[in-house]
């Protein structure tokens, strides 16, 4: 086949697949158009005749005309279909084609008929008042409504009907006098709090709904969770924070008005959680404990809350609880632990320890892992002893001892044994053990390695082989570690990728990355004043360097670490004004902005460096971060 001939067959057969007009999708199947000559073996349907949309229905074509206001044509099919099937869905839109052409007779004649068919059904007195309303004779209207309203009884269906006719003519304040009055008729059978929290929300009476969600578990405790559910949904969008405020005062004035009534209690302790309150959830969980004779569950589960959420003071406070109720009490043994493991959280990540926290520190985990013993129970506690033994106490062989002793204990399983090892891979290397170190990183990687812990120790590697100047296998590793699943490694390998990518060239020297290298090292080893020395000896060897505005962030991490909190904000504001375009700039802010709101409790600046961030840096991977955090102060309810 020619070259002609070929272009030739293509334009025939794109022209007949792809550019068919649009008129011919909605013409019916031809033998005229497509004749078919060989019909054992051609299909049944074209492509394109399976794809053609079925013929639009009168009841379809009907709804069109009404929702683009073209009354007439709309009138013209309701009234027929209304004939042929005399149906509630075609009365009300046949009527209110009526009304909105101004066709007031035939619309009071449908109506009547209606209405002397079913003379019980209140709906048509409210659908003649609203007529009249129409008309502009509002009085009239009122004596039907209110007329309405006299020939309801004690029927909950009668209430439903009644309140959605007027509901479905936007007569809201109607609708809540029928809710009101069918509780009363009723006698508190059913008290139809949902359906007037709905209106009451939908017309923006946020306190009104609020009451009758609280009206509602007075009457039926078990609503709580679907109370909750609902609650969430609202106050999650509050901008202004003002429902968050009607509802906790609303909250409030319940418990205080029914002290005895528990359920009120529960949801001001669910409440409190919701909005990270965990100081007012403790008081409510130690009120609740007592007056319910509980096990601990609520309080053991709020302390963990807290300390995931750094609130250590409110964990410890509730650990203390738990272990006052005495050695018999279940949770003696556990939350004594877990009270040691959270004051070492406490003492190491705000500041410099001073060495009486620490030795008296030192003192607790002993007393408690003697009365515990080294078990499964123990682990994590032998663990963070460890850590304190080796990074602040310099005691390495007794460390050391301490984690080989976990690590053989039998009853623990693979992913305590892992984390052990990698705390032994961290002690080993701060006392400068760099094979032993990466052994174990490399033990607990290949036995995890489709698991966050296994990229856990891959990133550790990576960050040693930093530490001791390789820094072309430290790229390579952190290239790969960019698309790890846990997104705090993720992030941290991208940095560390890009701070070595920009800093480092096979073929020209790099002294400026190693002795930045060799400072992080350092802080890693809590030798964080010869880290800053060595930081400092940077600008000074080379005057300008590409390593400059990394050297700012690394010096205020220190100084965030050494509680010299002032320090590190002006470091972080220097980088973020001197540095903007490039890529620490948006880390920087996002630090400076964290630092505010929880070491100097500045929650306005912080408000202010969150927003920042989102309008500088759209694309920056602290977005989503910055975003909940914003948010977080500005007063959302968040699902947490």
């Amino acid at each position: 086949m020619s070259y002609k001939r070929k272009i030739l067959l293509f334009l025939i057969i794109l022209n007949s697949s792809l550019l068919i007009p649009h008129s011919l999708f909605f013409l019916p199947h031809s033998s005229f158009l497509y004749a078919q000559t060989e019909p054992n073996t051609a299909p049944k349907q074209l492509p394109f005749q399976q794809q053609a949309q079925p013929p639009v229905s009168e009841q379809q074509l009907a709804m069109q005309f009404f929702q683009a206001r073209h009354y007439e044509k709309a009138l013209e099919l309701y009234e027929k279909l209304y004939r042929e099937q005399p149906s509630s869905f075609y009365y009300m839109y046949y009527l209110q084609c009526l009304i909105e052409l101004k066709e007031y007779k035939r619309a009071e004649k449908l109506i009547k008929e209606l209405r002397k068919s079913d003379p019980r059904a209140t709906k048509y007195m409210v659908d003649l008042g609203y007529l009249y309303s129409r008309e502009g004779n509002g009085e009239k209207a009122r004596k039907l409504y209110e007329e309405a309203m006299k020939e309801l009884g004690p029927n909950q269906q009668q209430v439903f009907n009644l309140a959605n006719a007027f509901l479905l003519k936007g007569e809201n304040s109607y609708a809540i006098e029928v809710y009101l009055k069918g509780r009363e008729l009723l006698r508190g059978t059913y008290p139809f709090s949902f359906e007037l929290a709905n209106i009451y929300q939908r017309t923006g009476n946020f306190q009104g709904m609020f009451e009758e969600y609280l009206n509602l578990l007075e009457v039926n405790e078990s609503y709580l969770k679907t109370v909750q559910d609902r609650l969430q949904n609202i106050l999650i969008d509050d901008s202004e924070n003002a429902k968050n405020e009607q509802f906790r005062e609303a909250l409030l004035t319940r418990v205080q008005r029914y002290p005895d009534n528990p359920v009120y209690a529960d949801l001001l302790w669910w409440y409190s959680i919701q909005q990270k309150d965990f100081e007012l959830a403790l008081i409510q969980s130690k009120a609740l404990d007592r007056r319910r004779q509980e096990q601990g569950d609520r309080i053991l589960q709020l302390a963990q809350l807290a300390v995931a959420n750094e609130q250590y003071g409110v964990a410890l406070d509730a650990f203390t609880y738990l272990t006052g109720k005495g050695e018999a009490f279940p949770y003696y043994d556990i939350s004594r632990v877990e009270w040691v493991n959270t004051r070492f959280l406490q003492v190491t990540s705000h500041g410099t320890p001073s060495p009486k926290e620490l030795t008296d520190l030192e003192k607790e985990f002993f007393k408690v892992l003697e009365r515990v013993g080294e078990n499964r129970t123990s682990v994590s506690l032998m663990q963070n002893l460890a850590h304190l033994e080796a990074f602040y106490l310099s005691n390495p062989e007794t460390a050391q001892e301490l984690l080989y002793r976990a690590i053989d204990l039998k009853d623990i399983g693979p992913k305590e044994k892992a984390f052990c090892k990698l705390e032994l891979g961290d002690i080993l290397l701060f006392f400068g053990d760099v094979w032993e170190a990466t052994l174990l990183y490399q033990q607990v990687y290949q036995d995890f390695k489709y698991d966050v812990l296994g990229q856990t120790a891959k990133f550790k590697n990576t960050k040693l082989s930093f530490y001791i100047g390789e820094f072309g296998w430290a790229k390579a590793q952190a290239d790969i570690l960019k698309a790890a699943t846990d997104k705090l490694i993720a992030n941290d390998a991208l940095a560390l990728s890009i701070l070595i990518g920009e800093n480092y060239d096979p073929d020209s020297t790099t002294i400026g990355l190693f002795i930045y290298s060799r400072a992080d090292l350092l802080s890693f080893k809590n030798q964080d004043r010869e880290a800053l020395q060595l930081l400092d000896s940077i600008p000074l060897l080379f005057g300008y360097h590409p390593l400059l505005d990394d050297v700012l962030l690394k010096k205020a991490n220190i100084y965030m670490k050494l509680g010299e909190y002032n320090v590190a904000d002006s470091l972080f504001h220097e980088i973020t004004t001197d540095y903007p375009d490039e890529v620490t700039a948006d880390r920087a802010l996002f630090l400076r902005a964290g630092l505010q709101e929880k070491e100097m409790n500045e929650s306005t600046t912080a408000m202010e460096l969150y927003a920042r961030l989102l309008d500088r840096y759209p694309s920056s991977i602290y977005v989503i971060d910055a975003r909940k955090r914003y948010r977080m102060l500005r007063g959302d309810t968040t699902n947490k």
